[in-house]
């Protein structure tokens, strides 16, 4: 009993040393190359359980899906020489394993072949562009005479960025199809400005903003002067035409008021003299007034008898 463990144990640590040289699977997600001694034999792309020769074949396996590349941030030049930190990468999928195995025999060196290719072509695309079709956004004349880009993306410039990138992948997939894939994408993740050059950007957008700031400070000044001159032109034209039509009422009241008094004076002047004594006295004669007057003053007129004869005022 104890041998024929020996012997079962035997086996399986046999079959678990020996069995990976004669079987291998293949996934469906997966390419697999067999090579003897560095050359190719076999692409097998069906799913399943395969054999090789054991210690002669070799086994490469391949990603069929799409597979992406971080190309490392570089920095490049637009065509004004004003250079941008791009941070790119590329998406691209296995359609040769063969020619793939044979040229770039795995998918970390095609990551550098591929990513260098792409790196090339980015920085002469890049070379022939603006910095706003680049980045995306538009450019401000600023009152020194420098541009700035503005932070922020606009429909044409999503159209041309897109559009440089397209370029790019095209240049790239004419250059990578020999090895084998096909690049799907290239796609620009950040374009910034280099940190040496940042703070002045930052510098150059706080001074655009408090020029234009200004501006609107100055337009809001002059509406406000301007609405405030009409207001004030309008209220002297109203008080203007307010004292005309007083003044007008005013005269013609006191042309009525002389003309009824001129009636009145002209049908009872003895009327007209009483009531001008009243007034007077009104206004001479109080509770503390004293006057000194004549015996035969006309303010005594009235003061004495109705009927008494007016005195002769004493020169």
């Amino acid at each position: 009993m104890r041998i024929f463990l020996i012997l079962v144990a035997v086996v399986l640590l046999g079959t678990a040393v020996i069995g990976p040289q004669f079987f291998f699977t293949v996934d469906e997600t997966q390419h697999v190359v067999i090579t003897r001694f560095g050359e190719v034999r076999r692409v097998l792309s069906e799913p399943g359980l395969k054999i090789k020769v054991p210690f002669i074949d070799a086994v490469t396996i391949l990603d069929k899906r799409l597979l992406r590349i971080d190309v490392p941030p570089a920095s490049m030049p637009d065509v004004e020489s004003q250079f941008l930190d791009i941070d790119a990468y590329v998406r691209y999928r296995i359609v040769d394993p063969r020619a793939f195995r044979e040229t770039l025999v795995d998918e970390l060196r095609a990551g550098s072949r591929i990513g260098a290719i792409a790196v090339s072509a980015l920085r002469e695309e890049i070379g022939q562009r603006l910095r706003a079709d680049i980045i995306g956004g538009e450019i401000t004349d600023l009152p020194d005479g420098t541009k700035l880009v503005e932070a922020r993306l606009t429909e044409a410039g999503v159209a041309t960025r897109a559009a440089l990138t397209r370029t790019v992948r095209d240049r790239t997939q004419a250059e990578a199809e020999m090895f084998g894939v096909v690049v799907t994408d290239v796609r620009i993740k950040r374009a910034d400005f280099p940190q040496a050059v940042e703070a002045n950007v930052f510098t150059r957008m706080r001074t655009e903003r408090a020029v234009q700031a200004e501006r609107l400070r100055a337009e809001g000044d002059e509406l406000f002067l301007t609405k405030t001159a009409d207001v004030d032109r309008q209220v002297e034209i109203i008080r203007a035409d307010a004292d005309k039509t007083s003044d007008e009422l005013r005269g013609e009241g006191e042309g009525q008021a002389i003309r009824i008094l001129a009636l009145a004076l002209e049908r009872d002047p003895e009327l007209f003299s009483f009531l001008r004594s009243l007034e007077a006295y009104k206004m001479f004669l109080g509770s503390q007034t004293t006057a000194v007057l004549t015996a035969n003053s006309a303010l005594f007129q009235y003061l004495q008898s109705p009927d008494a004869p007016t005195p002769t005022p004493t020169p």
